[in-house]
């Protein structure tokens, strides 16, 4: 998958009929379904059910098993709720008969009303001065750690900017923030706003628990640290495009008994803010293999 043309086509789902969804998988560097494409394909199934004039304006999601990511998955709508503005919607995902995902979902009818939004920090390097991940595959991968290196060989439909790349040789504890510019790869599409969402949705999970990891980093990475996504939760505020750069900027205010907390917002690069995000992660030290030694 390498560009915004092939990642609409994956999270865009089969209609089995009565509700029913089904959706195929693409790996990202895990051996599990990547949890940003399970929410992303589920906001997809919602999507199918809702009326043309109503709107995502939040989502809320808990990752219950991993997913296989050799077979299809099969989500599930229920209409909880068909208001006059509002609507409610509850997607379940499943894989050999057991529920491996759930969402909760409200759409809005567009209303106008009083307004304000949070500025974008000031100073921030923009992407023109960053290396991109296929950059950092160029110019270091020969010194990267062979796992950081196949992680970042794989070839994705979105181009990532760090705006602080930290040292995987000499690793050192860092504030817990992380911010980082992002936009599609291929040619520019006129994409409805739903698609956006979706689209925006599945990024949406990359780079999150990152904010979490760094107040530790110089003892705790991805290597030694069993991670999973625990629950995700979206608000969505204001159209937007992916013609240009977006700002991904995500802040931890806690980690603690093998979970850590994220939370931030997306700009667009004009400053305009489009949504905000949570996600609560599982960050469990693997323990060390006692050292046998023959008597």
């Amino acid at each position: 998958m390498k560009n915004r043309k092939e990642l609409t086509a994956l999270l865009h789902l089969n209609d089995l009929g009565n509700h029913n969804f089904s959706g195929n998988s693409v790996p990202i560097g895990s051996p599990h379904v990547f949890g940003g494409q399970l929410v992303a394909q589920a906001i997809n199934a919602a999507h199918r059910t809702i009326p043309k004039n109503k709107f995502l304006h939040s989502l809320h999601s808990y990752f219950l098993e991993a997913g296989d990511i050799s077979i299809p998955i099969n989500y599930h709508v229920s209409e909880v709720r068909n208001g006059g503005n509002f609507s409610t919607r509850r997607v379940t995902a499943s894989q050999h008969h057991k529920t491996i995902f759930i969402l909760a979902a409200s759409f809005h009818k567009k209303e106008e009303g009083f307004e304000h939004q949070m500025t974008l920090k000031s100073g921030i390097k923009q992407p023109e001065e960053l290396l991109s991940w296929d950059d950092i595959l160029t110019q270091f991968g020969d010194f990267l750690p062979k796992s950081m290196k196949y992680f970042l060989s794989i070839e994705r439909p979105i181009e990532f900017k760090p705006v602080r790349i930290p040292n995987p040789l000499a690793p050192e504890n860092l504030p817990p923030n992380e911010q980082v510019w992002f936009r599609l790869k291929g040619e520019k599409q006129n994409l409805d706003l739903r698609t956006k969402q979706e689209i925006l949705t599945y990024i949406s999970d990359y780079n999150i628990l990152n904010a979490a990891f760094n107040p530790n980093a110089s003892e705790h990475n991805f290597g030694n640290t069993q991670t999973a996504s625990l629950d995700h939760s979206m608000w969505f505020f204001r159209d937007f495009d992916f013609d240009d750069w977006m700002l991904f900027s995500a802040e931890s205010p806690n980690a603690f008994g093998a979970r850590g907390l994220s939370k931030g917002n997306i700009f667009t690069r004009e400053g305009k803010l489009v949504a905000s995000f949570a996600q609560e992660g599982l960050l469990r030290p693997k323990q060390k293999k006692a050292v046998s030694s023959k008597q």
